[in-house]
């Protein structure tokens, strides 16, 4: 399986995963379950290719930047 690096939007990012033509279709359903769990991904699209290849887009919701100095009031 192979990660791309995040795209960020206004309110999402996103990641692209590509599973080689060997996965099955219960594995992929596995890893994008362990995805979602741990990483709060949820799927976005996926397109399977001729030869067994899928390509799939996850999102999540932007988290607010931390590491910045808090407000106190």
């Amino acid at each position: 399986m192979k990660h791309q690096e995040a795209v960020v939007d206004e309110d999402w990012e996103y990641r692209r995963l590509q599973l080689p033509p060997g996965v099955s279709r219960r594995a992929a359903a596995t890893q994008l379950s362990i995805n979602a769990e741990y990483g709060g991904w949820e799927l976005s699209t996926v397109r399977l290719y001729s030869d067994g290849t899928r390509r799939v887009w996850l999102r999540r919701k932007r988290q607010p930047a931390t590491g910045l100095p808090e407000v106190l009031v």
